[in-house]
This record gives structure tokens, sequence and C-alpha cells, in this order.
């Protein structure tokens, strides 16, 4: 996997890097970001969640 040092903006699909989350390594969509923040869509077979983490904690996939 390859990572980018590009802005991470909506629209952008991110993995989680926080090693005491319990999302760490799940990729997911960016819905909105907001001052230091980011909403991640993560989809999977029959759930949808939305979560917010601080935006270095996510690197763009």
């Amino acid at each position: 996997m390859e990572f980018s040092n590009k802005p991470i903006l909506p629209g952008s699909i991110v993995v989680v890097k926080d090693v005491n989350s319990i999302y760490r390594g799940y990729k997911g969509f960016v819905q909105r970001v907001t001052n230091k923040t980011a909403a991640v869509l993560f989809e999977g077979g029959n759930w949808d969640k939305l979560v917010t983490f601080q935006l270095n904690n996510l690197e763009l996939v």
C-alpha cells in the first residue's frame, strides 16, 4: 500500500493509523473535514458507521 502526502479532502479514501483505535487499519471514505478532524464512513457487509478522527490519525490510500 502506498501513502500520499496530498491533503485529505471529502471523497478521499483513507486508512486509520491510530494504534489506540479499534478502527486501526480500516479503510473508509472521508465525508467531511472540519478544522483538524474528518468524518470517515466505513461500509462493511450489513453495517455502515460514520466515525470522526483527528486528521493526523489518517493516511490517504
